[in-house]
């Protein structure tokens, strides 16, 4: 199935071209017959130095008729925020949407940790393109638009206690980078000459720990630097991403947002010529407690000479008083301007008419449509990762199991996160498993907790036991439908986190109700709904079935009922070393995952590891050929379905690079559908730019001279077959 077209008007709205008679405008750069560069430069002579100042604190130019672009969150949904009947399961004080907004809702998919787990580029795609549709709805004609989407995350999850790690599509870069590509092309489109929307990728760079963020130094070399921290930003600048935000941290003792990578390399050297932001705060943060600028004015010149274009919270009055003490010169003004500009005329501001004008909500409410219903549902089945089933106990049989017991603090709601859409609708897990055998003679009782002993009482009764157990996104308390609200930057569970909260265990609180259910009915299933791995070694090791999905989507409920009674087969893969104990990791500030992190350096035996994921079908692997063609590598192999379902197998490729410090790398993956007793001839490309790692004499990505080792399998420790290439 193809993700990316399944749209009727987003299809019209890519064969659109606009281009307005030179006749017809008041300004020249008005006129799209002229080039991107003669536009910006006659805009530029135009306006006045407050005009230009308004654009470096994210205003529009409404004396010529430029709007604002605006812009959201949009790491699985687009917040618009709004009002809620249950505050409490849904994170209340959260921003609200604009008075004036006639709709409050969008479409929330799981979180990008779940994204991520699909292993699926089309997937990315999906997601960025119904979310960059929204934001072109809720901008239409309205005075507060958001078209600049603050996604994709391009962040690296290299340590599990980070608060973000939901945020993130996984450890590994090359997967993060093809999944925050693949998002990048579904948020601008495919239209020549305008975006759908503006990608702003995020937070750049090295930002994985939020304890004491505004003021932590992140350390390591150049290698790292290309290879690992900055290669999903790379890719996402290849794929067309003209903008980003910058993180709090130092990156070797210097504040990412006057860093002056920011014009080296991700301006001069990669292109990125649109708006540049920093994080809210970031910019007072230069002077306390970084302590790198003496006062405000100093900190607004070293970032806007430093590259960066536009200040998320500061105003008008404070850029203009650092502009008339001196330290904004007008080279750097108009810099910055230009950059500012360059992101309106792409999204079609500058222009009477913009082929994405044509999406037209006023009688089609997007995500009420089934289309976008129908896709939240597939890209939660997708993301859902079969950890292990011992004994074939999923799926289950509906017509066979009679008594269903359910049990767990997260099988009643679906919870919000901070930068969580608001949907129309939401299934909890409970409400997914009752629909499911609704037109069957099961019965499904629940209980949450085993205060009295009665949980275990229940289990006995049951024939199978699902518990639904994990994090709480927003780290509040689980105080039934009171509207508690943990402060920033607290919660009330070592294990959980979130932004500005590292979390101070990997333990899952509420492993012993598993233990307690497990003793009374061994026929357990697990069900860990959470935003980041835990160090389930009791689980692991006694309950037969666990799954693993994250938080978040309308449709949680209907996809795991969906993979618990076989209606869908799970294909999902982990996107991070799951240790089995907090020693097996460095300390949180050391930055160089050469000590020990992810799969690439980890020495320890982890309890899921990197890639791992079952199906309830088999995969054989067979006749691997791999050769050189052009400026690719093709690695060629046979896949058969043995097993007795239809069903999909995530392919990964590993290469062990001659003289690399890492055990191996991922550099190929896809995602593969098989009939069962099918085989396919599979076919991976490989680019050769992919085959390259980072020299730090030569300061360039180099192929690596000798033998290279390609492995192929279906996890980072379940390598099928390999083969040797000289590169």
């Amino acid at each position: 199935m193809q993700f990316r077209h399944f749209f009727v008007f987003s299809l019209t709205l890519l064969l659109a071209a606009v281009s307005l008679p030179a006749q017809d405008v008041e300004y020249p750069f008005q006129n799209t017959a002229l080039p991107e560069d003669e536009r910006l430069d006659n805009a530029l002579s135009l306006m006045t130095v407050d005009e230009k100042i308004a654009t470096i604190v994210g205003q529009g130019v409404p004396r010529l008729g430029i709007a604002n672009p605006g812009a959201t969150e949009a790491i699985h949904g687009i917040v618009r925020g709004g009002a809620t009947d249950h505050p409490g399961l849904w994170g209340g004080g959260e921003r609200v949407g604009r008075p004036e907004q006639q709709y409050q809702h969008s479409t929330a998919f799981p979180q990008a940790y779940g994204i991520g787990e699909t292993w699926d580029r089309n997937v990315a795609r999906t997601v960025g393109e119904i979310m960059s549709l929204e934001a072109r709805f809720y901008s239409r004609n309205a005075p507060y638009k958001c078209l600049v989407l603050w996604a994709p995350n391009a962040d690296l999850a290299r340590d599990p206690r980070w608060g973000r790690t939901e945020e993130s599509f996984g450890e590994d870069p090359y997967l993060v980078g093809e999944m925050v590509a693949a998002e990048v092309h579904g948020i601008q489109g495919d239209d020549p000459h305008y975006w759908r929307g503006a990608a702003l990728m995020k937070h750049f760079l090295a930002n994985s720990n939020e304890d004491n963020r505004f003021a932590t130094d992140s350390r390591f070399d150049e290698a790292l630097f290309r290879d690992y921290y900055s290669y999903g930003f790379w890719k996402g600048a290849k794929a067309g991403a003209k903008s980003l935000m910058t993180a709090y941290n130092k990156y070797n003792g210097v504040p990412c947002i006057a860093n002056d990578f920011i014009n080296h390399i991700l301006r001069d050297e990669w292109g990125m010529d649109g708006t540049i932001v920093d994080d809210a705060g970031a910019l007072r943060f230069m002077v306390s407690p970084h302590n790198y600028a003496p006062d405000i004015n100093e900190a607004i010149r070293m970032s806007l000479e430093a590259g960066l274009s536009r200040f998320i919270d500061s105003n008008v009055k404070q850029v203009r008083d650092a502009w008339d003490a001196g330290f904004i010169t007008p080279e750097v003004l108009d810099a910055c301007t230009r950059y500012n500009l360059r992101t309106m005329l792409k999204l079609g501001l500058m222009d009477a008419e913009c082929p994405y004008d044509a999406v037209d909500g006023d009688d089609m409410v997007l995500w009420e449509t089934q289309a976008h219903k129908a896709q939240a549902l597939r890209v939660t089945q997708k993301s859902i990762v079969l950890l292990k089933n011992d004994r074939d106990l999923l799926p289950l049989d509906r017509n066979a199991v009679k008594k269903i017991a359910v049990f767990g603090n997260r099988a009643e709601a679906v919870l919000k996160d901070w930068y969580g859409a608001m949907p129309a609708y939401r299934i909890s897990p409970l409400e997914g498993i009752r629909a499911a055998v609704d037109s069957t003679q099961t019965e499904v009782r629940f209980q949450r907790w085993d205060s009295d002993g009665s949980a275990q009482e229940l289990a006995r009764w049951a024939d199978v036991c699902i518990v639904c157990v994990g994090n709480h996104p927003n780290t509040s308390p689980d105080w039934d439908g009171q509207t508690v609200q943990s402060p920033w930057a607290y919660g009330v569970v070592a294990g959980d986190g979130r932004e500005a909260l590292d979390r101070r265990s990997l333990q899952l609180e509420t492993e012993d109700l598993i233990k307690v259910v497990w003793q009374a009915n061994p026929n357990t299933i697990v069900t860990l709904i959470s935003s980041f791995p835990f160090a389930i070694n009791w689980t692991a090791a006694h309950v037969p079935a666990i799954v693993h999905m994250t938080h978040c989507s309308q449709e949680t409920g209907t996809a795991l009922a969906s993979v618990l009674f076989g209606d869908y087969n799970p294909a999902g893969r982990t996107t991070q070393t799951w240790v089995s104990d907090i020693l097996d990791l460095p300390n949180m500030l050391d930055y160089d995952i050469r000590h020990g992190r992810t799969y690439m350096y980890f020495k320890g035996k982890p309890i899921f590891p990197f890639g791992h994921g079952l199906s309830y079908t088999k995969f054989k692997y067979s006749k691997m050929k791999v050769r050189k063609e052009d400026d690719r590598y093709v690695v060629r192999f046979q896949l058969k379905n043995t097993g007795p379902r239809d069903g999909e197998e995530v392919v990964q490729l590993y290469v062990r690079f001659p003289g690399d410090d890492a055990r191996f790398r991922l550099r190929g993956f896809d995602r593969f559908t098989l009939k069962k007793g099918k085989k396919r001839e599979i076919e991976l490309i490989i680019p050769a730019d992919d085959l390259k790692i980072w020299d730090s004499d030569a300061h360039a990505f180099v192929t690596p001279k000798g033998r290279a080792k390609f492995l192929l399998g279906a996890s980072s420790a379940d390598i099928r077959l390999s083969k040797r290439l000289r590169l």
